[in-house]
Order: structure tokens, then C-alpha cells, then sequence
């Protein structure tokens, strides 16, 4: 059985990789964006740049939120 206490320090850490997870996803949405931005030319750069921050954001968006998901649960494992 657990304690209040452990309930609401689950709660939270859930909540706390939830927005992590979240943030990752936005970042990768941005750098898509902005990607996106300089191979049509509206941000005044080379192509194969707004090309490769294009991918670099694909890859942040699908992949690294798992990652991080796999981290926090290895830290919450090591907690006991």
C-alpha cells in the first residue's frame, strides 16, 4: 500500500516528464518550422541548411521523446 506522500511524489514526476515530453515534441515541431521557413526562402539562408534542421526536427520529434520516456523511467527504477 502506498502513502499519500508516495501517491502525489508519482504524481508529480509523472506530471514533470509529461511536460518534458511535451517540450521535446514543440521543439521538434519549431525546428520543423523553421526548417521548413528557410528552404522556401522566406528565411535568407541555404537550402540544404533549412533541408537539414528540417530532418534534425523530424528526428527530435519521433524519436527523442522516447528516449527520454526510457530515461525517466531507468531514474524512477534506480528510486526503488
Amino acid at each position: 500500500m502506498t502513502s499519500r506522500r508516495d501517491r502525489k511524489a508519482e504524481e508529480a514526476r509523472a506530471r514533470n516528464g509529461f511536460l518534458v515530453i511535451a517540450a521535446v515534441r514543440f521543439g521538434g515541431v519549431a525546428m520543423i518550422m523553421l526548417g521548413f521557413a528557410i528552404a522556401r526562402g522566406l528565411i535568407d539562408l541555404p537550402w540544404f541548411v533549412g533541408a537539414i534542421i528540417a530532418v534534425a526536427g523530424f528526428i527530435e520529434f519521433f524519436f527523442f521523446p522516447r528516449l527520454v520516456a526510457r530515461a525517466l523511467i531507468a531514474k524512477d527504477d534506480t528510486r526503488g
